[in-house]
């Protein structure tokens, strides 16, 4: 992957603004460090870290191609699935290559469609095209938002860039935030609105959107959306289709001219993606395919199971690594890891995270990196067929609201009077809520329980998963590791949004459906697990570490958290190790010790980033 920025200028750039640039286009080295490289002319300004995937050797970007004497110019992050099909398409049209790279075949492919390319897509990218011609820019997000982009209309000029800190950069953009910025915060945090950018003059470009930025101003429309209609395939037919759609998504995501593997938590989602890989690696002869888990140092010791985390995953994983030949890496962090990576999380994600959730992650990546250059992981699954306990028919349904935050009464409680009564959470977080369940695609004549049951998975899609969707690429590309994720194809999406809930349940097992569809190619003890989520840790010495971190942070009395939370509150939860708020603060493990490495992590964002409140 890559990390790109730049901007539009209405009037005219100035030269003497490089540096500026430059100092952009560096805060985004992690994103990719086999090369820098920028690209100015009298409206645009373009900026580029490279991660050489495809074509290592050519390739460079910002990339520029001539045609009918007319100059484009690409920078671009991301990968295309369906390169090898469109590059044969656009030489049946005449077009001619000078690169293998997917970068080229975009870029002619806007030569030739215009922004109607975005049609021909298939894979995970966010880009900036310069047209000489039209004098305009051309700005275009995924369909499931699996790459970021944010941007920010400001001074005459319109500036973009794959993360936060490098708009922060610009002299132009303060670290302004309003009562709704710290609204998502303390309300809706880890997650974060779509299109949101926290800071007041920072907006997000939703996943499947597309803008156009010229002296004409800024034109910005949705180009793709889930479409509802009646599924009209038998249960069998659906079985094979989802088999069929899952494998093609896997072996096209396994393209790569650098190393590739796969994590392995013993799953059903990661467990699949890696027969699929390891059978695929078999077949065209490239030995074993390099396989990765990650778990907390002595954490079998002191498992808790419960309801949402049965079992631990090192048996699982085990029986997959043995059964495919994988040659497997079982990773190890130590408490020390976990609460030190916190603070490194914060700084890639621009944001107060999932606590250790995301330090394990960013840790975990990096000793991905160290073996191979792209992974592919199991995100999306849940959400695209139901897997999480509120898709479930046992699980309490009564709140009105997002299933994964039922702790809006203590996050007010959390705040001081102040803010409470500012910043009105539970009102908030509500209208966000109903904002996003307005936007589901109905379809007519179902019944009120599966307009219901549409509406949550397309309220899961917009929010949890494009939380962890942001996760992965943040912890990823911290530490310079190309992610894919299989179960985000648009065509698989596609399909199984219109499967009846009947279907996605079959078997009464979460996932019923993805779990017949991969029989036969996983072992049964796997393929009929019970659901767990990304593990987390039951260290008793991560949780001292933590509370001696937040207990450095009560003693000093210039820690801006406490402008917005009470300290009183603060201190029970640290006096208590966290055992003050035993319930999930988000999702469904973020309790206690999690909770106070979150609140440790806001703590850390005011901090860093120094945050100031405006109106």
């Amino acid at each position: 992957m890559c990390g790109l920025t730049g901007w539009f200028h209405w009037n005219q750039t100035n030269p003497n603004q490089y540096p500026v640039l430059k100092t952009m286009t560096e805060t985004l080295q992690h994103r990719g460090t086999d090369d820098q490289g920028f690209f100015m002319n009298r409206h645009v300004a373009f900026g580029h870290q490279r991660l050489a995937v495809i074509d290592p050797d050519h390739g460079r970007q910002p990339m520029t191609v001539e045609y009918n004497r007319n100059r484009y110019t690409i920078i671009y992050n991301g990968e295309l699935y369906n390169t090898d099909e469109l590059r044969r398409q656009l030489k049946r049209e005449g077009f001619g290559f000078q690169t293998t790279c997917d970068t080229e075949v975009l870029l002619t492919a806007y030569v030739h469609w215009g922004k109607d390319c975005l049609d021909f897509l298939n894979g995970i990218f966010a880009f900036a095209i310069w047209d000489d011609s039209k004098e305009e820019l051309f700005i275009a997000r995924d369909r499931l938002g699996v790459k970021p982009l944010f941007y920010s209309e400001v001074g005459g000029q319109f500036l973009f860039a794959s993360e936060t800190k490098a708009l922060l950069e610009h002299p132009d953009i303060e670290p302004l935030v309003d009562e709704s910025g710290l609204a998502e915060v303390f309300a809706l945090g880890p997650s974060r609105t779509p299109g949101h950018g926290l800071f007041k003059q920072i907006r997000e470009l939703r996943s499947g959107h597309a803008l156009t930025c010229s002296t004409q101003g800024v034109h910005m429309w949705r180009y793709w959306q889930l479409e509802s209609r009646e599924h009209m395939d038998s249960f069998e037919e659906t079985v094979a289709n989802v088999r069929e759609l899952f494998i093609d998504a896997v072996k096209r995501q396994l393209v790569s001219d650098v190393p590739v593997s796969t994590f392995l938590s013993g799953g059903v989602d990661s467990s699949a993606i890696t027969a699929v890989a390891a059978n695929h690696f078999e077949g065209q002869g490239k030995g074993k395919l390099p396989t990765f888990s990650v778990d907390y140092r002595g954490n079998r010791d002191h498992f808790e199971s419960n309801a949402f985390q049965p079992t631990t995953d090192a048996d699982f994983t085990s029986i997959i690594a043995d059964r495919f030949g994988t040659n497997h890496h079982n990773c190890y962090i130590s408490e020390e890891d976990l609460a030190h990576y916190l603070k490194d999380a914060v700084l890639m994600r621009d944001q107060p995270g999932m606590a250790d959730v995301d330090s394990s992650l960013l840790w975990f990546c990096k000793q991905i990196k160290s073996k191979t250059t792209v992974s592919l992981s199991g995100e999306c699954a849940d959400e695209i067929f139901g897997g999480y306990p509120w898709f479930q028919d046992g699980f309490d349904q009564s709140h009105d609201g997002f299933p994964w935050i039922r702790s809006l009464a203590e996050r007010e409680d959390l705040l001081s009077p102040e803010w409470r009564k500012r910043l009105n959470i539970q009102e908030y977080a509500n209208m966000r809520y109903h904002e996003t369940l307005a936007e589901t695609p109905q379809l007519m004549g179902e019944s009120k329980q599966d307009q219901e049951r549409r509406a949550l998975f397309y309220v899961n899609m917009q929010w949890f998963m494009a939380q962890l969707l942001e996760r992965k690429d943040r912890m990823s590309m911290g530490a310079t590791l190309e992610v894919r994720v299989p179960f985000a194809d648009h065509h698989l999406v596609e399909y199984v949004w219109n499967v009846p809930w009947e279907m996605k349940q079959a078997g009464g097992y979460e996932k019923g459906l993805l779990r017949y569809a991969l029989e036969g190619l996983l072992p049964d003890e796997v393929l009929y697990r019970k659901k767990s989520p990304y593990p987390k840790t039951f260290q008793p010495e991560y949780t001292k570490l933590v509370s001696s971190m937040m207990e450095e942070v009560l003693k000093d009395s210039e820690s801006p958290i406490f402008e917005f939370v009470s300290k009183k509150q603060l201190k029970e939860l640290v006096e208590t190790e966290g055992k003050a708020y035993n319930k999930p603060w988000y999702g469904q493990l973020m309790t206690g010790t999690q909770l106070l490495a979150h609140l440790w992590q806001i703590n850390k964002w005011l901090q860093h980033y120094d945050v100031r409140v405006t109106t």
